[in-house]
């Protein structure tokens, strides 16, 4: 016993001394042994196993192991389409590139394994990306995220019903073929056949002709018959032929499933205070079990590495493997631990953190915190230093006052974004690394770096949510009541500081002052100017402190006249009371005549005359409605007005000018609306009264329309949310008059040469040949792009001119767009302004400029004047008329080429594209003018400009190209996907709290940062997702400990394993892994542990095979491994359904989705609890239907936002292609005779069927039989709820004694989820 005893001293010396001769290389797992230790160190390992050899005989039993693998249910996709999908996301170049490229792949020398096939894809994919984006190419492909991509094309084949025996098949128009030479009758016939929908995410061959048929590949790139059709196909699409559509079809699917990752599995320790273990023997337990490798380098038990050492002693196997054994059992004591030794852990665990190297601390972490239950008691030995807990404490202060943590809260931040550990899973993250990749890379090649790069990120510039104004200052409107003046309102106060007075929230202030103006501009005959007339009739009688006007847009034609047309009749009635009477007694004439209009009727002329002849009888009819008429103010001025300010489709509501939205014009809501804002805009109104920018003497309704929302008008085109940038972050030395190589360009490039030819019009002639001021630096940019000789584009081109004298903050280029083919004789001004910009000082060009873009110029010419006639004061008439008269073409071709392939326009269309943004195609007779452009200029200072513009003047760039800079760099920000805004954060003490990682020098880095408590379940995570990051990207990272004190109870009672890694990984033999799995190794076997997935939310995954009981896994009883196999069985849609009418959820309203083929294959029922509802799918595209029966007879869908289908589509459709969560917004009303029926009031066979047939799918996903219903009331329906064996006992038990002791039909209900995969498999229960 004594020599056991020394055997095992010895042993624990050596232990540590060995771990300290250790070291590991990151990244490569590589392991160095020093020299002068290798004698030793034989010895040591001689003497360890002597000591093992007679201690054997004390080791309890083997090792055991818990491992958990998820699957999806659809076949494994190939990698190459997956690749595919993710170019596509870079942009469909990319993806068309790769398309022809990977032709090349099956082509290659290599040794037909797994890994020299998937290192060609790579070299091909990776062409044209950065190394960054080559990264999160690997860690996408690991991740399997573009695999539902994939499938859901898939499952659109599917649906399509393929051709058999085809590898690939055709579709034109509905139309299938697998024969390439039966396409041309397809195409003949195909115009009598409607188009199909095109997906979003659909490739569509950049070349083709959106007028021509729609020809839809389905076939499987990589495969040889694919190339070959391909090529055919593209033939056809250059030539204008055919519209080409690719969509992945895999003929033969592969038998093996998809192994996902990016879930965290969790080993909790349950408690034993009730009996919840089966005592039934476990019988087959054949299951796969994929351990670790004896191999695996990664095998380490206390600083033993035994996979390096199994390979040094070979002979020595089983010796190790003893030694091996014995250390385990010695680490997995899980005594529990005194009150006292608890309190400090969270500060000892960070100690044992930080006193790591840097290198080594994220590692430290990961294994400390997801091992913990094991760790705890070695961890209370760690001292914690004053220092350490001091500066935690201070940081603390910062944290809680800025960020809001907590002690033991945890954040992390990338480049200041939020990334919220509990909803946003890793698929999410991995699009906002793409972005930010994106932004950096462009700023990098833009010049910006380092410091700068991130002071440019942070800049705030996402379009502004404020509201724009029209001003509402015109003679057009006639106010019906005015608040300083009129008499009924004399009892109210009038000065200003009323609105300081305390009073109740919610009561609106009554004050002698026009605070509040309300403008209704409509057309009387519309079917709604009743009820909105209604509203403002119930403000006015009511004395809210509203200002009301109306504006009637009439038919403004003179040859109509009140007798004819209602409108004209109506507003020549008004004007006729208005000038006897007053505008009041105008408007109550109005409401007397649509008293007389039945709901649902039109207004008409014999509307107006009864009410005129009733309460005017002396008056002549034809006098005031005739055509000789005295009363048409306003007629013409309304009609201006309402176009001038581009407010949009009538009717419109304008709230101190700004329009409401259309779904806020319903009577019941625009009464409710207008009230909140006249309390919102109580509280502006405060501010300005409180620091003295509105006082008595000023007139409010002036100080509103001077405010800078308000603009002359308002564009929905230059408003609009979805906006489109060009890429302007190409860097090159190409320009557009060498037309022969401009051909060759792709998209990025080729703007990149637009915008090196560009040549720049600016206020005063000021450029940087002539000024050298940082002033003067333009953070606007306008590239007017027309057929400059046509009038639509002089005019535009004229306007923007107009209105730069304006403004010093704009710069104006030309693109010119021919109408024609262009030759000598029909570009005659585009070569004018050309010539004038190359060769003429900026004054002298913008002048001429001027000149050609008016009507008489041009005429003139058409008549034969000579051009020169034109020329302005100071031109250099000799240099520019040889280039005017030169005979080369190159940058009208070039131009025509760019407007057609990148700006999307055809032939002589109209765009303005401002900062990058493309505003366009404009129709033909659309105004775009100076007011226009005036609000485009203000969006842009105020969101983006003026920031981008102080932070370029601070790297001390020469004016153009600042202005240039800026430009570029407006485009490249503004086109992010708008999202929270960045966090400032000025970081506080880092000395001893804080583990930092330094970026690579000379490269782009992400500023990552994470506040976290190393013993809480966010650092179980956060470890692991931290050290995959630190291998795909560039960072700067620093993680503070955020620890709690005087801990009362143990802080981590689980085991977690969150599975994720950074690139596919592969055999010894080169070919693939089975796939990323949990590995909970070396567990300690007398605690019951209970299994939990910690999956995405819209994730359903159940267990599909494993003998154990996953809730009650006891491993003293386990042989080796409890392998837990799970499947995802469904990805949820989500969404929020409401009642247009009443605002309210429909309760009770079903929906179905299905496809063309199946229209029903899952229903769901609403709730009353924000109208939620869930429906369960797998990618593919999918159809939402209103159930039919009642829900379908009563409800029909209004609109639908989220979905894949534009909003007036009669179909609502979804398309289900990533592992991220999709909710959808549906917005339903009742059919106009079904407005008094009730949903629920009609106890029809239907509705029951549905409510018990949604029941059933929800709980056993269990296929409906619309065939089979049968009364409630014959049988028995019994719910069930058991999680674990020993309570499936008692439930098959329960389940026997019923039927035993019952005649009636019986139906059991089970939660499939918490049901075991043998309980499902048990034959007798089906």
């Amino acid at each position: 016993m004594h020599c056991i005893k020394c055997s095992l001293k010895i042993l624990t010396y050596l232990s540590v001394y060995l771990r300290s001769c250790i070291y590991k290389k990151r990244q490569y797992k590589t392991y160095y042994f020093p020299s002068s230790f290798s004698v030793f160190y034989k010895m040591g390992i001689l003497i360890a196993v002597l000591g093992i050899w007679f201690s054997s005989s004390l080791v309890k039993a083997d090792s055991k192991a818990v491992t958990t693998s998820l699957t999806t249910k659809w076949s494994s996709t190939p990698l190459l389409l997956e690749t595919s999908e993710f170019l596509s996301e870079e942009g469909q170049e990319k993806f068309w590139n790769f398309v022809e490229a990977s032709e090349n792949i099956k082509t290659a020398e290599h040794d037909g394994s797994d890994y020299s096939s998937y290192q060609e894809m790579l070299k091909v994919a990776c062409q044209t990306l950065s190394p960054l984006q080559q990264n999160l190419l690997k860690f996408s492909l690991s991740l399997r995220s573009y695999s539902a991509a994939v499938q859901a094309f898939q499952q659109i084949a599917a649906d399509e019903s393929p051709p058999k025996g085809c590898t690939l098949f055709f579709v034109v128009h509905g139309e299938k073929t697998c024969d390439f030479d039966s396409l041309g009758n397809l195409l003949q016939a195909a115009s009598e056949r409607p188009k199909p929908f095109l997906f979003k995410g659909d490739h569509k061959y950049p070349a083709s002709n959106p007028e021509s048929p729609v020809v839809i590949l389905y076939a499987e790139i990589g495969s040889e018959e694919f190339y070959r059709q391909h090529k055919r196909l593209v033939s056809k699409a250059e030539a204008g032929e055919i519209t080409y559509v690719l969509r992945h079809y895999i003929a033969n699917p592969s038998k093996e499933k998809v192994y996902l990752s990016g879930y965290g599995v969790e080993l909790a320790i349950k408690s034993t205070e009730y009996k919840a273990k089966d005592d039934t023997q476990v019988k087959g337990t054949d299951v796969n079990a994929t351990v670790i490798d004896e191999n695996d380098p990664i095998d380490e038990v206390q600083g033993f590495l035994f996979g390096k050492l199994r390979q040094l002693y070979p002979d020595l196997s089983e010796e190790l493997k003893e030694l091996r054994k014995h250390l385990v059992e010695s680490t997995n004591e899980m005594a529990p631990l005194k009150v006292w030794q608890l309190q400090d852990l969270s500060f000892q665990t960070a100690a044992r953190i930080l006193t790591a190297p840097p290198v080594d601390a994220l590692m430290v972490m990961k294994d400390l915190s997801q091992n913990f239950p094991t760790k705890a008691r070695a961890i209370t030995k760690t001292v914690v230093s004053s220092e350490l807990r001091a500066e935690i404490e201070e940081n603390q202060k910062y944290f809680k006052g800025t960020l809001g943590l907590q002690p033991g809260d945890s954040a992390l931040f990338i480049n200041g974004l939020l990334i919220d550990l509990d909803t946003q899973d890793i698929f999410s993250l991995i699009d906002v690394l793409r972005n930010e990749a994106r932004v950096m890379e462009g700023l990098h090649s833009l010049g910006i770096e380092g410091i700068s790069l991130h002071n440019v990120l942070k800049l705030n510039i996402q379009p502004s949510d404020s509201d724009y104004a029209v001003d509402i200052r015109s003679p057009a409107i006639s106010w019906i009541n005015n608040l300083e003046v009129d008499s009924r309102y004399n009892s109210w106060p009038s000065s200003v500081q009323e609105l300081l007075r305390p009073t109740f929230p919610g009561v609106i202030r009554q004050i002698r002052k026009n605070f509040h103006n309300f403008v209704l501009i409509v057309d009387p005959t519309h079917e709604t100017t009743a009820e909105l007339l209604n509203v403002a009739e119930m403000f006015f009688s009511n004395h809210i402190p509203l200002r009301i006007g109306l504006v009637f847009v009439v038919n403004d034609s003179e040859d109509v006249d009140g007798l004819q047309d209602a409108g004209v009749a109506l507003l020549r009635t008004y004007n006729y009371v208005a000038q006897e009477m007053d505008n009041n007694y105008a408007f109550q004439t109005v409401m007397s005549i649509y008293n007389k209009v039945k709901t649902g009727d039109q207004l008409k002329v014999e509307h107006v005359v009864s009410v005129l002849e009733k309460q005017y009888p002396y008056v002549e009819i034809n006098s005031v409605l005739g055509i000789d008429s005295a009363y048409d103010q306003n007629r013409k001025a309304a009609r201006a007005y309402y176009e001038q300010t581009g407010v949009g489709p009538l009717p419109v509501v304008l709230f101190n000018g700004m329009p409401f939205q259309k779904d806020q014009l319903d009577p019941d809501d625009l009464e409710t609306v207008t009230m909140h804002k006249i309390l919102e805009t109580t509280s502006i109104f405060q501010r300005a009264v409180y620091l003295g920018e509105l006082s008595n003497d000023q007139d409010v309704v002036e100080y509103i329309m001077n405010q800078p929302n308000v603009v002359p008008r308002i564009n929905s085109r230059i408003l609009r949310s979805d906006r489109e940038y060009l890429d302007l972050t190409g860097m090159n030395n190409h320009f557009v008059d060498d037309f022969a190589r401009f051909t060759t360009l792709d998209s990025k490039d080729k703007t990149a040469a637009v915008a090196n030819s560009m040549t720049y019009l600016t206020k005063k002639g000021m450029s940087s040949k002539e000024i050298y001021d940082d002033s003067f630096v333009r953070p606007v940019t306008f590239w007017i792009v027309g057929d400059f000789d046509k009038p639509s584009g002089r005019q535009l081109l004229y306007d923007a001119i107009k209105h730069q004298k304006s403004s010093n903050n704009i710069r104006i280029s030309m693109i010119n767009n021919p109408s024609e083919e262009p030759n000598s004789q029909n570009t005659i001004v585009a070569k004018a302004i050309w010539a004038a910009l190359q060769t003429q000082t900026s004054n002298n060009a913008k002048n001429f400029i001027t000149k050609m873009a008016k009507e008489e110029t041009v005429k003139a010419l058409e008549a034969g004047a000579d051009i020169l006639e034109f020329a302005v004061g100071g031109m250099d008439t000799n240099i520019f008329k040889e280039a005017f008269e030169s005979p080369k073409m190159d940058f009208v071709l070039s131009h025509a080429i760019y407007c057609r392939d990148v700006l999307k326009l055809k032939k002589g269309q109209r765009a303005v594209i401002s900062n990058g943004r493309i505003i366009g195609p404009l129709e033909d007779g659309e105004m775009f003018n100076q007011d226009d452009f005036h609000l485009l200029e203000n969006i842009i200072l105020k969101t983006s400009g003026q920031k981008i513009k102080s932070q370029i003047q601070q790297l001390g760039f020469e004016e153009d190209l600042a202005s240039d800079l800026v430009m570029k760099v407006d485009a490249l920000l503004s086109a992010q996907p708008k999202g929270e805004a960045r966090i400032e954060y000025q970081f506080f003490e880092e000395r001893y709290s804080a583990v930092k990682l330094r970026p690579k020098e000379g490269e782009t880095y992400f500023d990552v940062v994470a506040v976290v408590d190393p013993v809480t379940r966010d650092a179980q995570r956060l470890a692991p997702l931290l050290l995959v990051l630190n291998q795909l990207i560039n960072m700067n990272l620093r993680v503070f400990m955020n620890c709690q004190s005087k801990l009362s109870d143990m802080p981590l009672k689980s085991f977690y394993r969150y599975v994720l890694e950074p690139e596919i990984s592969f055999t010894a033999e080169n070919n693939f892994a089975p796939g990323p799995i949990a590995k909970f190794l070396d567990m300690p076997q007398s605690p019951l542990f209970t299994l939990n997935l910690n999956t995405p939310e819209s994730w359903m995954v159940e267990s599909v095979r494993t003998p154990y009981d996953l809730d009650n896994i006891f491993l003293e009883e386990v042989e080796s491994v409890v392998a837990a196999e799970y499947e995802l069985e469904y990805l949820l849609l989500e969404g929020h359904c409401y009642d247009i009418t009443t605002g309210q959820p429909p309760r009770g309203l079903q929906f179905t989705l299905g496809t063309s083929s199946s229209p029903v294959i899952v229903d769901t029922i609403v709730m009353a609890n924000l109208g939620y509802f869930q429906l369960k799918a797998n990618p593919g595209a999918w159809t939402l239907r209103l159930r039919k029966g009642r829900s379908e007879d009563i409800y029909r869908i209004y609109s639908h936002d989220g979905t894949d289908s534009p909003p007036e589509a009669n179909e609502v459709i979804v398309v289900l292609n990533n592992f991220k969560s999709k909710i959808i917004k549906v917005k339903v009303q009742k059919k106009f005779d079904m407005m008094n029926e009730d949903l629920l009031s009609d106890g029809t066979n239907e509705n029951e069927s549905g409510f018990w047939e949604s029941l059933k799918w929800g709980f056993t996903g269990g296929q409906k039989n619309e065939d089979v219903k049968q009364d409630k009331d014959d049988v028995l329906n019994i719910f069930s709820v058991a999680s674990g064996h020993l309570y499936e006992r008692f439930l098959r038990i329960m389940m026997l004694s019923v039927l035993k002791h019952t005649k009636t039909p019986l139906k059991f209900w089970f939660l499939k989820n918490y049901l075991s995969p043998t309980f499902k498999r048990n034959k007798e229960l089906r």
